[in-house]
């Protein structure tokens, strides 16, 4: 039998349904929390819980009879013309390349013409603590632009650009070149970098992400996979919270 014991939550997070508290505890994603309710293997205070039940500050909750599952964790070098999820007609996406056979799926996405790191997992409970913004987690990229940079470059992508009306979150930036630069951000907008580099008034030619939080692209070649594991993994997880 594993038990959960409550844990320290945010402010104001009580009373918190049964799946999410399961979540936020690292046992499952909310989905898979409702499963393991509807399979009578949660005990709410003693009973057994059901859907929708809520739990507060001070409550026990157990999983009772489950074998824990075997999680895996990979770093992917996202090739050029590979897409992210859900390929169309006439594409390939990460599934057909690597992701059936190793039993995982990319968690983020990278556009159809941009490469570099994608983490790969069967993990779900690190999808939102991964991807919210508002965790805050680095992703870094380099990028190559059509036309020179400009002398205020640096400074105004740093303070935040405005993309259809949104102003971006600091960032860093090292400028590496007259038409390259990298950039480390904490959020993920749709097309963020490419959107920013159009917003001064320039375009992107190239876009690899080479690092997310402690994991790095490294030498890593196109279309190849590898384990993260040992120090690294225990890095990342912890830094996700789990």
């Amino acid at each position: 039998m594993k038990r959960f014991a409550p844990q320290p939550k945010p402010k104001g997070t009580y009373p918190m349904r049964i799946n999410q508290y399961l979540a936020f505890t690292g046992h499952s994603t909310r989905r898979g929390g409702d499963e393991l309710v509807e399979k009578k293997k949660v005990y709410l205070n003693g009973r057994l819980a059901v859907l929708g039940d809520k739990v507060n500050e001070g409550d026990v909750v157990e999983v009772r009879n489950v074998t824990p599952k075997s999680y895996a964790y990979y770093a992917y070098h996202k090739p050029r013309g590979v897409v992210t999820h859900s390929a169309g007609e006439d594409e390939e996406d990460i599934a057909d390349r690597v992701g059936r056979e190793l039993g995982v799926f990319p968690v983020g996405r990278l556009d159809k013409d941009s490469y570099g790191l994608i983490i790969l997992t069967n993990d779900g409970r690190i999808t939102d603590r991964l991807l919210n913004p508002d965790r805050d987690h680095d992703k870094e990229y380099v990028v190559r632009t059509r036309e020179n940079l400009r002398d205020s470059f640096k400074k105004h992508m740093e303070a935040g650009v405005d993309i259809d009306g949104y102003i971006t979150k600091p960032a860093k930036v090292k400028i590496l070149g007259d038409t390259s630069f990298a950039i480390t951000l904490t959020e993920g907008k749709k097309h963020q970098v490419r959107r920013m580099v159009v917003a001064m008034h320039n375009e992107t030619k190239e876009l690899r992400r080479t690092r997310v939080m402690n994991i790095e692209l490294g030498k890593l070649k196109a279309n190849e996979t590898r384990p993260i594991e040992g120090k690294e993994l225990a890095t990342f997880l912890k830094n996700l919270g789990l």
